[in-house]
C-alpha cells in the first residue's frame, strides 16, 4: 500500500473557467501567504492541458470517488473492521473493499481538489496529530519508531496508529521487510495537511491549539525533523541498516542512499513551515525553514543527476531514473533552468517513444530503464510488471503532463486525452464489472484496487492549477 486544495479555495468548481477555488482566506492571511496561493479564478486557455468537457468529467468522477472513499461516523466500511469511531468523517484511499483505514498520504494528496470541507480537514488533521508517536519505541518485529513519527495509516475502529505498511495490527507492525524506520513521507504530508487547512479558511490560531498537551505547530516542527537527513544539505537518506520506505506509493520497493522523492516532499514542507511560522509572527524561524528549502533545491540536481536527463530515485539501492520523482521535482519548483528543461524533454521523448505510459497512465520507471530482464526496480517485493514494480498508475499523470507541457504542449494534451479515455471506458459508475479509476493496471489485463482516489484527485489538482495559470 501506499494519499492536496488549490489555494485559495471556493465552494464551487466552475468548469467553464477550468479552475476551482475554495472559500477566501481572511485578508490578513491573504497578505501573508505565498503569492502562489493567490491565483485569481481567471481562465488561461493556452495553459490548459485538458478540454472543458474532459475536465467536467474528471471533476464529477473525482467527487463521486471521494464520496465512495469517505467513512462517516459509525459507518462500517469493511466486514473485517468495526465502525468509524474516531468522531468524524475519514477519507480512505478508495471505494469498495480497498484499504479500510485512514491513510495519511492518500488523503493529503486529495486535498488540493478543494472538495474536502474545512471541518472534515480539521478532524483528520487533529486525529493524525494525536496519533503522533509520543516516545521512541521498538516494535515486536524489531523496527524503531522514533518520537514524533507520523503513522502510515490509522485504524478506523479504535484509532490506533499503524506506523508501517503491510499490516493493520498495532501489535505486529514493524517488520524489517517494510523498513527499520517508518516511511519518510508521511511527516511531510502531515505538514501539508495543516497548510491546506489554513488555506481552506481556518484561522491561524489553529496552529496554537493543543493536542495531547502539545501545540499543533510544535507537532508539525517535530515531525519535520524525524526523518534522517544529511547535515550538509538536508536531503533525506537511509542506509541498509536504518532503512525506511521513501514514499508510500512504492513501499514494496527497497531504496537506500540519498532519496529523491521524500527530499522533494521535504522541500515543499520546509516552505510550508516557513509560511506557517511567518503567519504566527515568528519570522526568524520561518527564515530557517526557507534556508532548508533552498539547500534542498540546490542539492537535488547535483546529487540525483542521471545521464538519461531524469533524476535518479536514490544514490544507493534501486537508483534508477525516477519518472514520478522527476516530474514532481519540476512541478514543485525544485528543478530550475537548464536542469528543468532537460528533465522535461526527457519525459516528453519517453512519451513519444512509448516507454513512459500506457493508456495515459504512468510507470514508475521507463520500460527502457528496467534494472534487468527480470526486474523493474533493483529490489522489489512485487513481481515484474505488477503493482509498484512496473504497472501503470494514474496518480502521477498531472505532474508528468505538466512537465511535458513545458516543452511539448500537444504531447501533454494527448497524454491527458488518453488518460481520460481510459477512465470513461472503465468508469466504475457503469456497474460492478467496471472499476476505473484503478490504483494501477497493466497491458495484460491486470488491475489493482478499483475506485482509487488519488488516481483522479492528484491529476485533477494539477490540471486546475494549470488552467488557472498558477502552474
Amino acid at each position: 500500500m501506499t494519499e492536496a486544495t488549490c489555494s485559495p479555495f471556493c465552494a464551487e468548481i466552475k468548469s467553464d473557467f477550468l479552475a476551482v477555488f475554495n472559500r477566501l482566506l481572511s485578508l490578513s492571511a491573504l497578505v501573508l501567504l505565498s503569492m502562489s496561493d493567490l491565483a485569481v479564478a481567471q481562465p488561461v486557455p493556452n495553459r490548459s492541458v485538458v478540454s472543458a468537457a474532459d475536465l467536467d468529467f474528471l471533476i464529477e468522477m473525482t467527487r463521486d470517488v471521494l464520496e465512495q472513499a469517505k467513512i462517516y461516523p459509525n459507518q462500517v466500511a469493511s466486514e473485517d473492521f468495526g465502525p468509524n469511531r474516531t468522531g468524524g468523517t475519514l477519507v480512505r484511499p478508495g471505494g469498495r473493499n480497498a484499504y479500510p483505514s485512514f491513510w495519511i498520504r492518500d488523503y493529503a494528496m486529495a486535498l488540493e481538489t478543494g472538495m474536502i470541507t474545512s471541518d472534515e480537514q480539521r478532524h483528520m488533521l487533529f486525529l493524525t496529530a494525536a496519533a503522533q508517536a509520543e516516545q521512541t519505541w521498538i516494535t515486536s518485529g524489531g523496527s524503531l519508531i522514533p518520537m514524533g513519527s507520523i503513522p502510515d495509516h490509522i485504524r478506523i475502529d479504535d484509532g490506533l496508529p499503524i506506523y508501517f505498511p503491510g499490516t493493520y495490527s498495532y501489535d505486529l507492525q514493524g517488520t524489517r521487510e517494510w523498513g527499520s524506520l517508518p516511511p519518510f513521507g508521511d511527516a511531510f504530508f502531515f505538514i501539508h495537511m495543516a497548510r491546506q487547512l489554513l488555506a481552506s479558511g481556518a484561522a491561524v490560531a489553529v496552529l496554537e491549539e493543543t493536542i495531547e498537551g502539545k501545540r499543533l505547530i510544535d507537532r508539525l516542527r517535530m515531525a519535520f525533523h524525524v526523518s534522517p537527513a544529511r547535515q550538509e544539505n538536508h536531503l533525506v537518506f537511509c542506509t541498509e541498516q536504518f532503512r525506511g520506505v521513501d514514499f508510500g506509493f512504492r513501499d514494496a520497493i527497497q531504496l537506500t542512499g540519498d532519496l529523491l522523492y521524500p527530499s522533494i516532499l521535504k522541500f515543499r514542507a520546509a516552505n510550508q513551515l516557513a509560511e506557517l511560522f511567518s503567519l504566527l509572527g515568528d519570522e526568524a524561524t520561518g527564515k530557517q525553514y526557507y534556508r532548508i528549502a533552498e539547500q534542498i533545491r540546490e542539492a537535488v540536481p547535483e546529487v540525483f543527476a542521471d545521464a538519461s536527463g531524469l533524476l535518479k530515485a536514490s544514490t544507493g539501492t534501486s537508483n534508477q531514473p525516477d519518472v514520478w520523482g522527476t516530474a514532481l521535482a519540476v512541478y514543485e519548483g525544485v528543478l530550475q533552468g537548464e536542469a528543468r528543461e532537460i528533465a522535461c524533454r526527457a519525459l516528453a521523448v519517453a512519451y513519444e517513444m512509448g516507454t513512459l505510459s500506457y493508456r495515459g497512465n504512468i510507470r514508475h520507471v521507463l520500460t527502457s530503464h528496467d534494472f534487468d530482464s527480470d526486474r523493474v526496480w533493483e529490489r522489489s517485493m512485487a513481481p515484474k510488471n505488477r503493482y509498484q514494480n512496473g504497472a501503470y498508475w494514474g496518480t502521477p499523470v498531472g505532474w508528468v503532463a505538466h512537465a511535458i507541457y513545458r516543452v511539448n504542449p500537444e504531447a501533454a494534451r494527448k497524454l491527458v486525452r488518453e488518460y481520460i479515455a481510459e477512465l470513461r471506458e472503465n468508469d466504475f459508475r457503469k456497474g460492478s464489472d467496471f472499476g476505473a479509476p484503478y490504483e494501477c493496471f497493466a497491458p495484460d489485463g491486470y488491475t489493482q484496487n478499483p475506485v482509487y482516489l488519488t488516481s483522479v484527485a492528484s491529476p485533477l489538482a494539477v490540471f486546475m492549477k494549470m488552467g488557472s495559470g498558477e502552474k
